[in-house]
């Protein structure tokens, strides 16, 4: 997707802060947040990632990173149905007028240990591997200059830039929004190393090189 939301690589938004002993949620709120995207059985049409690439782009700069995920999760929970937008805003508006009461608290024993197992359970790749990789350690490639719709893995600023593949992770699930009705691809995964003057120009600092794990179907072979 080309918008706003893919801000790799580009100019002009200042330096990056850094803090020094941050905690895992800066408010209560992002920790609930964080729970509802995780365990909300209600999927999100297209995509977690994708729904948030469809906020508005001042209001995507403007919103913090969990307030991004609460978008997503509130917009995938309105497109399928599990309440109104009425709805929504009624319940808003109720917290606002009365900030004292809080929202009712879920106490299951069972359900906190299932959501447990579920966020440490290891997801591994398809075992039908359904296409041998292309690629192998040390080949030269180049990363297709595509421009999807969708949501994309693929950083706008490596397109057609040329690389080495340094690593191969074996088989992932594409990350990319698929086609309406389709389930995502299974591709193999590599890691590629860009030099940096190849992504950046003379401008680069020397030396500087970047590590990029990137889906099959994002590369061009070169000789």
């Amino acid at each position: 997707m080309n918008s706003i939301h893919d801000m790799g690589g580009m100019h002009g938004f200042g330096e990056i802060p850094y803090e020094e002993n941050e905690p895992v949620f800066h408010a209560a709120w992002e920790g609930r947040v964080y729970a509802m995207a995780m365990y909300t059985p209600v999927g999100v049409p297209g995509g977690f990632r994708y729904m948030i690439e469809k906020m508005a782009p001042a209001a995507y700069l403007d919103a913090s990173y969990y307030e991004k995920w609460m978008h997503a999760r509130t917009q995938g929970m309105l497109e399928q149905g599990a309440f109104t937008q009425k709805e929504l805003d009624e319940k808003i508006e109720f917290f606002k007028n009365n900030p004292e009461v809080m929202p009712p608290v879920a106490t299951d024993s069972n359900r906190v240990e299932k959501a447990l197992k579920a966020m440490y359970k290891q997801q591994p790749a398809d075992p039908a591997q359904p296409d041998p990789p292309q690629f192998k350690v040390g080949d030269a490639i180049r990363a297709k200059n595509m421009h999807p719709v969708g949501h994309t893995r693929l950083p706008r600023y490596c397109r057609g830039k040329r690389g080495v593949i340094t690593h191969y992770y074996e088989y992932w699930w594409v990350d990319d929004t698929p086609p309406a009705g389709e389930e995502h691809a299974i591709e193999p995964l590599y890691r590629i190393k860009f030099e940096g003057k190849e992504l950046w120009g003379d401008e680069a600092e020397p030396n500087q090189v970047l590590y990029i794990d990137m889906f099959e179907s994002y590369l061009d072979r070169i000789a």
